[in-house]
């Protein structure tokens, strides 16, 4: 789906150039893309509107905090211009509901979920929402500097996994190259900082592939509680930020991580496939996402169990239809 309006760049820049203060907003949990559009979207307005209160908001990860600093969200936003990047629906917003904003634009590569802002662009053929505010930024001629081009990339390559996932298309190709011309930003660097991994990390890596279910239709799944987190000295979000490490096994075609979140009293479940499509089954456990790449919370290991199954039951249809 391409939900795309005529000159819907030009009517971006319009509620951009009218806007005095602009808050920026990506989903909870956020991912490199998450915060990699809606940091490189902040750099960009202020790179070309110095005067503009840009405010970028949200829960910080610490393992992505070289990204950028994380803003609070200002006292009076009455006459702000909202930006959510990377979100489909309200529900997953984090630090403030769009719905309650006067001026409010959604910028998206998901599926389509629901209507939650005044203007929407979504384009589920992208690979990324970086890469739709790089085209945002070329299609505009607006100005981008190597520190707003260093943090769209980042979020671009995390999301096609380096190129490597199936909506990589030329799109995407012709948008890296006119960025690498423009800013000469250095991939190196980049890489080093994106996958850069501390020893404890790989040793919680190693655990998880040990540890692997996989089910007779090809469905690993890892349930992760909070005393295997703490022993390893990691945090909720670090298996869900190691899915796509297991995404050549070949006895697996689809594989979960169900991580419990102690804090909130939850399971932050992510789920990858090499090929049954499986954001219809997320959504209906609550979460959604891409057709291989989706996740969702679920409250206990019943629910997860009853995820696991549904994902089976798809994974086995998927093998048996060229039978």
């Amino acid at each position: 789906m391409n939900l795309f309006k005529p000159n819907i760049y030009k009517q971006i820049l319009k509620q951009i150039k009218k806007a005095n203060t602009i808050i920026i907003a990506r989903h909870v949990g956020p991912d490199p893309d998450a915060l990699g559009s809606s940091l490189g979207l902040k750099q960009l307005i202020i790179d070309n509107f110095p005067n503009k209160k840009v405010y970028c908001i949200g829960s910080p990860a610490a393992k992505f905090r070289y990204l950028g600093e994380l803003d609070k969200l200002p006292e009076n936003i009455d006459d702000a211009l909202l930006i959510v990047t990377d979100t489909p629906d309200h529900k997953r917003v984090d630090g403030i509901d769009p719905r309650k904003i006067n001026n409010s634009i959604k910028i998206d590569h998901h599926p389509y979920v629901e209507t939650m802002c005044k203007l929407e662009w979504i384009d589920d053929k992208a690979s990324s929402a970086s890469q739709m505010i790089l085209e945002l930024a070329f299609q505009t001629n607006l100005k981008l500097t190597k520190e707003a081009g260093e943090k769209l990339y980042i979020g671009l390559i995390a999301d096609t996994n380096r190129f490597m996932f199936s909506y990589t298309n030329s799109k995407t190709f012709d948008i890296v190259s006119r960025l690498l011309k423009e800013t000469n930003i250095d991939i190196a660097k980049i890489y080093n900082e994106l996958y850069l991994r501390s020893y404890k990390e790989i040793k919680f890596q190693g655990y998880m592939s040990m540890n692997y279910q996989i089910t007779e239709n090809k469905v690993g799944y890892l349930i992760i509680h909070d005393e295997t987190l703490k022993k390893y000295n990691v945090d909720a979000a670090t298996p869900g930020n190691m899915i796509n490490s297991f995404n050549h096994i070949n006895e697996m075609l689809v594989w979960v991580t169900a991580t419990e979140d102690k804090d909130l009293g939850t399971y932050r479940v992510s789920i990858r496939s090499r090929g049954p499509i499986i954001n219809e089954v997320a959504a209906n456990h609550g979460g959604g996402g891409h057709m291989y790449a989706s996740g969702t919370r679920l409250k206990n290991e019943e629910e997860i169990m009853s995820l696991i199954k549904d994902l089976d039951e798809t994974s086995k249809q998927y093998t048996q239809k060229d039978l």
